[in-house]
């Protein structure tokens, strides 16, 4: 009697399981970048990620085709999210250059607008796929882009607008591949020196004091 209940039992929980709650495709995503920052491309798999989220497996095709639909969109996520980042610093609200580079700076400060670590993983990823490497190839051209239309609209020929552009962009791509980890009293003291090695001019005080409210510092 016993047995037969406790199989009857398994039964219902997994027929619960699979008709009942499905998590979310923000849940999978979310699930799905945890695994890829945590431990790699390889973790991005759909039975660890279900047993992670203690949901059965086929609830994961409510909202992916397979495995490599859920790696698209981490691509697009990381892509709307990073590089959405250099978007919006270029369109926000500037005086003078150097403002407009801070804006940039701000973006750095703000995991919840630009994630270094994602940015670094997809990167890393990038070199063992070609479609993914040219991904990563385009959202470089279109950073660099909105950062050398900045200089362009402060009056830079574009010559030196793209100098300094990737002068700008290297500096901080060069910060995420060596993951330099710096304490916010250590990063803030070098913003003024940053902003006036990128523009060649030194930030005012009150657009120091700008910025540093805007990160909520001040």
């Amino acid at each position: 009697m016993m047995p037969h209940m406790q199989t009857a039992h398994a039964t219902q929980d997994d027929t619960e399981k699979t008709t009942g709650w499905r998590g979310s495709r923000e849940l999978w995503l979310n699930a799905a970048r945890r695994a890829l920052l945590d431990n790699g491309l390889e973790a991005v798999k759909i039975q660890p990620l279900a047993s992670q989220l203690n949901l059965s497996r086929t609830s994961f095709y409510w909202f992916f085709k397979d495995r490599q639909a859920l790696l698209d969109a981490l691509l697009d996520d990381w892509e709307a999210r990073n590089t959405g980042a250099f978007v919006l610093a270029r369109d926000a609200y500037a005086e003078t250059i150097a403002e407009a580079i801070l804006n940039l700076i701000a973006v750095f400060y703000d995991p919840d607008l630009f994630d270094p670590d994602l940015d670094f993983a997809v990167r890393a990823w990038g070199q063992g796929a070609d479609a993914v490497k040219a991904r990563v190839t385009a959202a470089d051209a279109a950073r660099l882009a909105a950062i050398r239309a900045m200089f362009l609209r402060f009056g830079c020929d574009p010559n030196e607008a793209d100098v300094r552009a990737r002068t700008v962009y290297l500096t901080q791509i060069g910060y995420i591949s060596m993951q330099v980890r710096e304490d916010m009293t250590t990063r803030l003291s070098r913003v003024p020196g940053y902003v006036k090695t990128f523009t060649g001019v030194a930030p005012s005080q009150s657009e120091m004091a700008r910025f540093e409210a805007r990160l909520r510092l001040a």
